[in-house]
C-alpha cells in the first residue's frame, strides 16, 4: 500500500505555528516581492480570494484588518518540511517526497486491518511534533492514494485520514464522484478531449480498454487508467539522484541597471548554487549567468543574453564559480537596459567521487584541492549551523535594488536544535 501525507495550507500553517495569533485569521502568503498570493488558508479562501491575486488589490483588507499577508519565508518553509519528514521516516518504511508540503510512503507488509489505525497514529503525531496539520491518503496506488488525500481533506468524516481499497464499493463512489480533470495526472485539456469519447468520471476512466486509451491519447494516460483500477504502474524518481544541472535565480526587487548591484546578485546566486552543489556530492565543469529584461515592459528595450564559460577544471570550489561567473556576467551586460532577473546555473555535472584527474596535476594540485574541500566544508558548516548567509564571499549591500521586497518576512523562527513550543502540541 502507498500513502500520500499533504500538509494542509502549509506555508500558512508554517506561519502559524510560531504566530498562534494568526490561528482562525485569514491569512496569505505572497510570491517573491510580495507580488500576488501563492498560499491560502481556509478563512481567506472563505472572502472569496482568489489564488494568484495582486497584492496591491488586497491592501483594502489589509488596512481593514480583515486579512493578513506575509512575504514568503522559504527558509522557515524548507525547515519545517524537513521536521515534517523526520516523523513520517519514523512510521514508514520509505519516504519519498514529491514537494514541500507532500510526501509519498511506503507501507510495505502492513497488514489492513492495522493500516488505519496506524495512519491515524500518523496524523495526530506529525501534528504534535511539529505544529503542522496534514492530510493522509493510502490506497493500493499513487493515482488512488491521491484520491485518498483528496477525500481526507474535502470530506469532514473521514476526519484527515482516509484508507481505500481498490475494489471497495467505497472507492467506486469517490471515483464517480469526481470530475476528471481533478485526478492526477490528467490536465484540463486532456479531460476535454476524454470527454468526446464519454469519459467523464475517473470511474469511467478505469472501465476503459486500456489499449484503446494508450492508441488514442499515450502511455502515460493508460497507466492513470490502470492505476485507477488499482494495478501499479507509476514509479517516483529517485528523490536522492544527483541533479544534472543545478540553477539558482531570483527577479530583483525592482528594475536595474547597475552593474555593480546585478553583480552582487549573480555573486548570491552563484555562492548559494555552489552549497547546492556540495551537498549533493557534485562538481561543475560550466557556469552559465543569464540576464532578462521585463517582457512585458514594452516601453523599454529588451535584452536577455547568457553565456556559459567552461572550468579550467571541474570544481565545488564557491571561488572558482564565482570567477567564471564573474567573466561571464562582463561579457554579457549591456548599458542602457533595465533587468528584472539573473540568474546562475551550474552545468555538466559530475560526481565528486570519480572525478578524471588531470595528467598535469601534482601534488601542489592535490594539496590545493584539499584546502579547497576544508574551506568550502567549514564555510557550508557555518553557515547550516548559524544561517544561511553568515558566511559568505563579499559583502552585498544592504537594500540594494536586487534584493526582493519582503515588506512582510517573518523570522526563521526554527534552527537546528530549537523545540517547537509545548503549547503548540496536541
Amino acid at each position: 500500500m502507498i500513502g500520500l501525507v499533504d500538509c494542509n495550507s502549509f506555508y500558512v500553517s508554517c506561519e502559524r505555528v510560531f504566530q498562534p495569533r494568526l490561528d482562525g485569521q485569514a491569512v496569505g502568503v505572497l510570491s517573491n516581492n510580495d507580488g500576488c498570493l501563492i498560499a491560502r488558508s481556509n478563512e481567506i479562501k472563505a472572502l472569496g480570494i482568489a489564488m494568484g491575486t495582486p497584492a496591491f488589490k488586497l491592501q483594502h483588507l489589509v488596512r481593514q484588518g480583515r486579512i493578513h499577508l506575509l512575504s514568503s519565508n522559504y527558509e522557515l518553509y524548507g525547515d519545517m518540511s524537513q521536521r515534517v519528514q523526520s516523523v513520517l521516516e519514523e512510521y514508514a518504511p520509505n519516504v519519498e517526497p514529491y514537494s514541500i508540503d507532500e510526501m509519498f510512503l511506503r507501507f510495505d507488509g502492513f497488514e489492513p486491518t492495522q493500516l488505519l489505525d496506524h495512519a491515524r497514529q500518523l496524523h495526530h503525531k506529525v501534528r504534535q511534533y511539529t505544529g503542522i496539520p496534514v492530510s493522509v491518503g493510502i490506497a493500493p496506488t499513487r493515482t488512488l492514494a491521491k484520491l485518498a488525500n483528496r477525500a481526507a481533506k474535502k470530506i469532514p468524516a473521514y476526519g484527515g485520514v482516509c484508507v481505500l481499497q481498490a475494489e471497495s464499493t467505497e472507492t467506486r463512489a469517490l471515483l464517480k464522484r469526481l470530475e476528471l480533470g481533478k485526478f492526477w495526472g490528467v490536465g484540463r485539456r486532456l479531460a476535454e478531449r476524454l470527454a468526446m469519447l464519454g469519459i467523464h468520471t475517473g470511474w469511467d476512466l478505469a472501465q476503459a480498454d486500456p489499449k484503446r486509451i494508450r492508441r488514442q491519447f499515450s502511455v502515460t494516460v493508460e497507466r492513470t487508467a490502470l492505476e485507477l483500477r488499482g494495478i501499479p504502474c507509476i514509479e517516483m524518481n529517485d528523490f536522492h539522484e544527483p541533479r544534472q544541472r543545478i540553477m539558482t535565480s531570483r527577479s530583483f526587487g525592482k528594475l536595474t541597471d547597475s552593474l555593480d548591484e546585478i553583480r552582487e546578485a549573480i555573486r548570491q546566486h552563484g555562492q548559494r548554487s555552489a552549497e547546492k552543489l556540495r551537498r549533493q556530492g557534485s562538481l561543475a565543469r560550466a557556469v552559465l549567468v543569464f540576464l532578462k529584461t521585463n517582457p512585458f515592459r514594452d516601453d523599454l528595450p529588451q535584452y536577455s543574453p547568457s553565456l556559459a564559460v567552461e572550468l579550467p577544471r571541474p570544481t565545488d570550489d564557491s571561488r572558482n564559480i564565482l570567477d567564471a561567473a564573474g567573466t561571464a556576467l562582463q561579457r554579457i551586460y549591456r548599458k542602457g537596459y533595465r533587468y528584472q532577473k539573473g540568474g546562475v546555473m551550474l552545468l555538466d555535472l559530475i560526481d565528486a567521487d570519480r572525478q578524471q584527474l588531470s595528467l598535469l596535476d601534482t601534488p601542489q594540485s592535490d594539496a590545493d584541492r584539499q584546502r579547497s574541500q576544508k574551506l568550502m566544508g567549514v564555510m557550508d558548516e557555518l553557515n547550516q549551523r548559524m544561517g544561511r548567509g553568515t558566511v559568505k564571499l563579499g559583502t552585498p549591500s544592504p537594500g540594494a535594488a536586487w534584493h526582493l521586497r519582503c515588506d512582510n518576512l517573518t523570522q526563521r523562527y526554527s534552527t537546528r536544535w530549537e523545540e517547537l513550543p509545548a503549547a503548540r502540541a496536541t
